[in-house]
C-alpha cells in the first residue's frame, strides 16, 4: 500500500501538460552509488482461538498491534478518518490492505544483509505484540480457509471506491483485494535506457517469479486447482490497469510511453479535503484538460498522478523506481531470497545483459502464455525452444548469483549476498513450487485437515 501524499488544496501547484508527467518520473533516475533496495511483504493476520481473520477493532486486532507497534516500538502513526490505518518510521511503513492484510513496505536499503535485517526485526516486534493477545500471522498468497464474507474489510476510504469498481470490471477483483497477499522488491535506475531494459527483464522473468514463489493453492478450505490462485486471481481483476505491458517491448518505449500508458487507465479516486472522492472510470487526461466531471475546470496537482500511479497493477511498475510484483507472500527466508533473486539480476550489468540475452527473442503471446501456464504448471512449464521454466530457473538463477557477487556487499561475517538464493535452489533443483509442497503435506501428513497450515506456516 503507498502512504498516502499530503493533502491538495487550492494552494497546491497543478499540472500544465504531460512533459512534468515524464519529468516526474525522469526524476527517479540515479547514479548506481545511490541505487537501494526496497522490500514489501504482505502477511494474514489471524486469532489462534478458532482460526478467525483477524478484525479492525478489539482486544485482539489489526488495531491492537498497530497501537503496540506505536507504543512499544517508537512508530509514528498514520490517521484516516480518525482511525489508525498504518504506521511509519525510518523511511518504512505498515499499512493495511483491504482485508486487513498486514504489510511491511520496508526502507530503501543498501544491500541485502540490511534487507532481511529489517524483515526478521519487523517479524520480531510482530510475535513480541501478537502472542500475548492470541494472534498469529500466516505468509502464503491467498487466505486458505476464509470466504469473502468472513473477511473484515479495513476502515480507509480508497477501499470503498475499490470495491465498488470491482465488479464493473473483472470477477476476481474483491478476490484480490480481500484475499490476497504478495511480496515485492522496489529497485532503481540510472536513465531512461536502464529502465527501459530493466523493465523488458522483469516483465519477461515474471513468470519465472510467480513459479519460483507460487504458495496459493488453497482458497474457501480446499485445494483451489492452481499452484498460485493468487496470480490467477490478477488475469480476472481489471485489465486496463493489470497485465504483462506489451508496449514496453516496442520500439520508442520510455518514461513518455508509460505516462501515455497511465492516463488512460481509468481513475480510481480523488482526495480532497482529507476526503477520498469517487472518480472510478473517469479518465485522468480530461482531468488534464480541466474536464473531471466530479471536479469541474479543476487540474490535477502532480500528487494526483503520483496517487494515480498507485491504482496501476502491472506485473512490474514504474514510479519513480521499478515494482516486482508477480509473486505470492511467503516465509522470511523467501521474502530475503525474493529481493535478493531481483536484484542479482537488475543491478549487475553483466548479469543484465545476460538475462537479456536470454528474453530478448520471446514474443508477446508467448510471454503471455507463460504466464497462464505458471499458475497450474509451475516449473513444468514450456517455455520457447522446447525447454521447462525449470531449466529457466536454474539459469537465472546463475544469472543473479553472479550479480550479487560481483555488487560485493557483505555482512559483518564476510559473506557476499548469493547465500540469501539457497531456498530459491532447492526449489529449481527438484521442481517442486512451496505450493506443490504443500499439497504433499495436505494430502498426506495433514489428512486435509488445513488447519495444520497455520501451525506449520504461521511466521
Amino acid at each position: 500500500m503507498t502512504t498516502p501524499t499530503s493533502d491538495i488544496d487550492e494552494a497546491s501547484p497543478r499540472i500544465s501538460g504531460k512533459t512534468e508527467l515524464v519529468t516526474y518520473l525522469e526524476g527517479g533516475n540515479k547514479p548506481k552509488t545511490d541505487w537501494r533496495i526496497g522490500t514489501e511483504h504482505e502477511k494474514f493476520g489471524f486469532l489462534w482461538d478458532g482460526l478467525k481473520p483477524l478484525p479492525y477493532e478489539g482486544k485482539a486486532s489489526v488495531k491492537a498491534m498497530l497501537e503496540g507497534l506505536r507504543d512499544r516500538f517508537g512508530w509514528e502513526p498514520i490517521i484516516e478518518g480518525g482511525h489508525l490505518i498504518g504506521l511509519k518510521k525510518n523511511g518504512a511503513s505498515v499499512s493495511l490492505e483491504p482485508g486487513g492484510q498486514f504489510e511491511l513496505s520496508g526502507a530503501p536499503l543498501e544491500s541485502i544483509h540490511e534487507t532481511c535485517i529489517e524483515v526478521g526485526q519487523h517479524l520480531t516486534e510482530v510475535r513480541v505484540l501478537a502472542e500475548p493477545l492470541g494472534i498469529g500471522f500466516l505468509g502464503l498468497g491467498a487466505s486458505p480457509i476464509w470466504s469473502l464474507a468472513e473477511t473484515p474489510v479495513m476502515p480507509k476510504g480508497r477501499y470503498k471506491i475499490m470495491t465498488a469498481y470491482m465488479d464493473k470490471v473483472g470477477r476476481l477483483g474483491r478476490q484480490m483485494m480481500f484475499r490476497t497477499c504478495t511480496v515485492q522488491a522496489n529497485l532503481d535506475f540510472s536513465s531512461e535506457a536502464d529502465m527501459v531494459q530493466k523493465m523488458r527483464v522483469s516483465l519477461a522473468l515474471q513468470p519465472l517469479g510467480t513459479a519460483l514463489f507460487a504458495n496459493s493453492p488453497f482458497i474457501d478450505g480446499r485445494p483451489n486447482g492452481f499452484l498460485s490462485y493468487r496470480s490467477q486471481i490478477w488475469t480476472d481483476t481489471d485489465p486496463d490497469r493489470s497485465g504483462m505491458l506489451p508496449f514496453a517491448f516496442e520500439s520508442g518505449f520510455g518514461f513518455e510511453q508509460y505516462v501515455d500508458y497511465a492516463l488512460d487507465v481509468p481513475m480510481y479516486f480523488v482526495r480532497r479535503g482529507g476526503q477520498y472522492l469517487d472518480a472510478s472510470g473517469l479518465s485522468f487526461r480530461d482531468f488534464m484538460d480541466g474536464k473531471l466531471a466530479i471536479l469541474p475546470g479543476e487540474r490535477p496537482a502532480m500528487d494526483d498522478f503520483v496517487d494515480h500511479l498507485s491504482t496501476i497493477f502491472p506485473e512490474v511498475r514504474l514510479k519513480r523506481f521499478l515494482e516486482m510484483r508477480g509473486s505470492d507472500a511467503g516465509p522470511w527466508d523467501r521474502l530475503c531470497a525474493f529481493s535478493a533473486f531481483w536484484t542479482g539480476i537488475l543491478y549487475s550489468q553483466s548479469s543484465l545483459d545476460a538475462a537479456w540475452d536470454l528474453v530478448k527473442n520471446w514474443s508477446a503471446p508467448e510471454r503471455e502464455v507463460m504466464r497462464q501456464g505458471v499458475r497450474t504448471l509451475g516449473l513444468r512449464t514450456p517455455i520457447p525452444g522446447g525447454r521447462s521454466m525449470q531449466d529457466l530457473a536454474k539459469e537465472v538463477l546463475a544469472i543473479s548469483r553472479a550479480g550479487l557477487r560481483d555488487r560485493g556487499k557483505l555482512s559483518a561475517a564476510g559473506d557476499d549476498e548469493s547465500g540469501f538464493l539457497s531456498s530459491l535452489d532447492e526449489i529449481a533443483a527438484s521442481g517442486l513450487t512451496p505450493a506443490e509442497r504443500l499439497l504433499q503435506r495436505y494430502h498426506g501428513p495433514w489428512k486435509k485437515d488445513l488447519t495444520k497450515v497455520f501451525a506449520e506456516e504461521a511466521y
